[in-house]
């Protein structure tokens, strides 16, 4: 039978032990993701503290965010040449190490060079442990576990300024990388006890021009999008995204001919991987160029404070939150296909009401976002469930890069397109977005209804999630 097939009956209860890795490879994503944010209310103690300008300490951010794409592509070849168990231990080990670096950091340069650091560990650990869960996992029980760690490392960013603000109430700035040194110290001491440390493969070679590709090609992408998203379509941005796509393109171009690529791009060729594969890669251009539209909507169209507007992107978190455990339960029981594809319908009925020309009132804002947060934890999580299903435990190194690469490609692209949508919104509204603030409106219901062209960008993005759901639903339902 395939690994994809699935019944409509109960599965089997997991076993301790696939728990305890899914709990030690958690920890080391919870973690990865944790610090993508927490430092971010920092800035200005890292400032003051070593009588820096802010442009500089900014780069504390930047630098581990850019950092994560850029080891991100040899983490499938790393794990197949060296197993992925090993993999992970060896980077989760780099993470602590230079988690203590940022700590003891005399200056803003050694602490932005121990961020880099500290990204590039960070962008193996989260793939390499996906990579090991889902090849010592049974298929019916990933969607359970997949649903499960996906609230726990959902929660590292939305708690990170949380977690950030508390530690600089009480403590130095420098505690927000101590506290990764214990944690992690644990999951390493637990690694070595639970962790399957893998099989080694000598025999693939290294892909060198294929990693200067993909390792160049995808940070330029990523950073041009988010750089495009913050502050508009300028020259610098466009050239990163345009060199970044064409690095990327090369890169994809190159490895259809070669017999050990750095990343085994026929994986895609499956109906199955591909279908789930695509549909995460659109999920992760509905969340981001979301994330980027809502709040510039909330604020300068629905007259929302930013309390208000906070609070209504919290309502969206929370309901990814409350609805991951349940969406991999049924996964696992109905397949990821119909699930992913009841989560793709409710991303487009969720934003059906923003196409109107004035806002929806507060509660109905505050429903409707925390079912676009459902809709999204629904469509993506079965997906990359199914993805990893079909690839086989000596292929999972190769479809965990894989489908992390697509996704933040995938987020990227989302953001240009809205960011472009936003600006000719703020145009047809006789405003000007810039920071947080609009000049020349003609009322909030006027600037909602310019912003109808943002959400239907953000709507044709949804529509076309629909269909890889649906040619999911159809492959996962021809094997079962």
């Amino acid at each position: 039978m395939h690994r994809s097939d699935r019944s409509n009956a109960a599965p089997p209860p997991i076993p301790a032990r696939i728990w305890k890795i899914a709990a030690v490879t958690g920890a080391g994503a919870f973690m990865a993701m944790l610090d993508s944010t927490v430092a971010n209310l920092a800035l200005e103690s890292v400032r003051a503290d070593f009588g820096a300008t802010l442009p500089l300490v900014q780069w504390i951010v930047s630098a581990y965010l850019i950092a994560l794409a850029v080891s991100l592509p040899a983490a499938g070849w790393l794990g197949s040449r060296y197993g992925y168990g090993r993999v992970f231990a060896a980077a989760l080990a780099g993470f602590v190490a230079t988690s203590a670096l940022c700590g003891v950091a005399p200056g803003p340069l050694t602490l932005i060079a121990s961020r880099v650091a500290q990204g590039l560990a960070a962008g193996l650990m989260v793939p390499a442990g996906q990579a090991v869960l889902g090849s010592t996992a049974a298929p019916n029980q990933l969607g359970r576990l997949m649903g499960t760690l996906g609230l726990v490392v959902a929660l590292g960013p939305a708690i990170g300024p949380v977690i950030g603000g508390f530690v600089l109430e009480i403590a130095s700035w420098r505690w927000l990388f101590w506290i990764n040194v214990p944690v992690g110290a644990a999951a390493l001491v637990a690694a070595r006890n639970v962790l399957p440390r893998g099989t080694p493969n000598a025999a693939r070679a290294l892909d060198v021009a294929g990693l200067a590709l993909l390792a160049i090609g995808l940070p330029l992408l990523l950073f041009g999008a988010a750089e495009i998203g913050s502050d508009g379509a300028s020259i610098a941005p466009l050239l990163a995204v345009g060199i970044g796509g064409a690095l990327i393109a090369g890169f994809v171009s190159r490895s259809r001919g070669l017999r050990h690529p750095l990343i085994d791009l026929r994986l895609l060729r499956g109906r199955i991987f591909g279908a789930a594969t695509v549909t995460t890669g659109l999920t992760g251009a509905n969340m981001y160029g979301g994330l980027l539209l809502l709040p510039l909507y909330l604020q300068l169209a629905a007259d929302r404070s930013l309390g208000e507007t906070g609070a209504m992107l919290l309502a969206m978190g929370l309901g990814s939150a409350a609805v991951l455990p349940a969406a991999g339960a049924l996964t696992d029981r109905y397949g990821a296909g119909r699930v992913a594809l009841v989560g793709a319908a409710l991303l487009i009925a969720t934003l059906l009401p923003f196409l109107a020309a004035t806002a929806p009132s507060t509660a109905a804002l505050a429903a409707l976002l925390a079912a676009r947060g459902a809709g999204l934890a629904l469509a993506q999580m079965p997906a990359m469930t199914a993805a990893y299903a079909s690839a086989g435990a000596e292929r999972m190194g190769d479809a965990a890069t894989l489908v992390n690469i697509v996704q933040r490609v995938g987020s990227a692209l989302g953001a240009v397109a809205l960011a472009v949508a936003v600006a000719h919104a703020a145009d047809g509204a006789g405003s000007r977005v810039a920071g947080s603030r609009v000049a020349g409106s003609d009322g909030p219901a006027g600037t909602a209804g310019a912003y109808t062209i943002a959400f239907a960008v953000l709507t044709a993005i949804s529509v076309l999630t629909l269909l890889p759901a649906a040619a999911l639903r159809r492959q996962t339902s021809a094997v079962a």
